[in-house]
């Protein structure tokens, strides 16, 4: 059977990692790595536009502080375990190490569906959080930023509700802001461009091309969008995307176009009208040059992977993979370019932001594009070319480097534990 609890998951890859390295040199450590620092678990009251008070719960996991300070994300979502805000601050950290930025992870949530709230009581909803968690965030503490469902302005209310919290306008206690708000330009494609960056480097790094590459997205989102766009710019061919509801296929090539219309108009990519319209299930399967999961976690487990039948799969979502099926893919030469690489360009530019925030001194497009395309593709080479001297797959040698660059800042900074 599949476990698909995401802490388990992240614990087993960690361990996967540090059992390849000379684990003598870390055995006071290894406990420490595996386990979250804290996880708080908060009331946040809100009086709605009835006047009523409501109570939401909001979750702040913090992994681990050896490479201060913290960063990740936070989710307002109805779906939530602690099990997976634990994961997630876990893989957050992975993913600033394997990058080699002076961050940690951390991951924060509240439990709510967005649709059902007002404009304002969104907005009280997100300063409320600050309320309850401004002692333990700042920006050389702890730096939050967009996740599920959470947008710029939010990010803008909460920086303003901290501000006014210690006295201070703090912009660099929040990143993706809007560039009112001093966020850093270039950040609107930072996401989608990282992929393409990781993905161009793999592909010289296996002597191939993109050019009329077939390939296929799982959710037509934002960042997602962007991504087929800069695909179908530099020649590839996109034949399949989804959206929650639907598949639509065209074996020549989709029109994006077309489907970023439908979707800035708020309608479905079942609309599309040259294509055939498929539900969810089995998509994952079919054939394609690269397969794009950019939906949720667990999206290819044992039971479909055997079945998989695209050349190289780039993951967007967070581990849509899970470590089983990691091992039945590498086990039909599918390489898988893995989410802690793949998605760090938006963390990479995140920091730049804090970085632009601290010193206030601001970075044109082109200078933050450069810094972003230098530092992401020498990270992917240096997974790239170890992997394949050591014969693992690219998610186990990303952990390696991520996992030594934790356990040796460890060895560093703290006594023996």
């Amino acid at each position: 059977m599949t476990n698909n609890n995401p802490f388990l998951n992240a614990q087993k890859q960690l361990k996967k990692a540090i059992d390849i390295l000379d684990k003598k040199q870390y055995t006071d450590k290894v406990e420490v790595i595996s386990n979250v620092k804290r996880l708080l678990e908060i009331s946040i009251p809100v009086k709605m536009d009835n006047w009523e008070i409501k109570v939401f719960t909001g979750f702040r996991s913090q992994h681990n502080d050896a490479r201060w300070p913290f960063k990740g994300g936070i989710r307002f979502h109805q779906d939530v375990t602690r099990d997976e805000v634990k994961a997630l601050s876990v893989w957050m950290s992975v993913k600033c190490s394997v990058v080699d930025i002076p961050l940690w992870g951390w991951k924060g949530w509240i439990i709510v569906d967005p649709k059902t709230l007002s404009i304002t009581e969104l907005e009280r909803l997100s300063r409320w959080y600050v309320r309850e968690l401004y002692k333990y965030i700042g920006p050389e503490i702890d730096v939050p930023a967009p996740d599920v469902n959470t947008t710029p302005q939010i990010m803008s209310w909460m920086m303003d509700e901290y501000s006014k919290l210690v006295w201070i306008y703090s912009p660099g206690s929040f990143t993706w802001k809007p560039l009112t708000s001093w966020g850093s330009k270039w950040r609107g494609r930072a996401t989608a461009q990282g992929w393409v960056y990781v993905l161009q480097k793999y592909l010289d790094f296996v002597w191939d091309k993109l050019t009329w590459k077939t390939f296929i997205v799982q959710w037509a989102w934002n960042a997602g969008l962007t991504f087929a766009e800069i695909l179908v710019w530099l020649w590839a061919k996109l034949i399949w995307i989804s959206d929650s509801k639907w598949w639509i296929y065209n074996e020549n090539w989709l029109d994006l176009s077309e489907i970023v219309s439908l979707k800035n108009n708020k309608k479905s990519v079942v609309d599309y009208k040259d294509a055939e319209k498929v539900t969810n299930e089995k998509i994952l399967e079919m054939s394609c040059d690269i397969l794009v999961p950019a939906a949720l976690e667990n999206q290819i487990v044992t039971e479909n992977a055997p079945n998989i039948k695209s050349k190289l799969i780039l993951e967007l979502a967070n581990w849509p993979i899970t470590p089983e099926a990691d091992n039945i893919l590498f086990g039909k030469n599918i390489a898988v370019i893995p989410d802690i690489l793949a998605n760090a360009g938006w963390v990479m530019v995140s920091y730049f932001e804090q970085v632009q925030n601290n010193t206030n001194f601001y970075w044109d497009e082109q200078e933050v594009d450069t810094k972003l395309k230098t530092k992401i593709q020498k990270a992917a080479v240096d997974v790239f070319e170890k992997a394949k001297e050591h014969k693992v797959d690219l998610r186990t040698w990303a952990y390696v480097i991520s996992t030594k660059r934790i356990l040796d800042s460890m060895n560093d900074r703290y006594e023996n534990i």
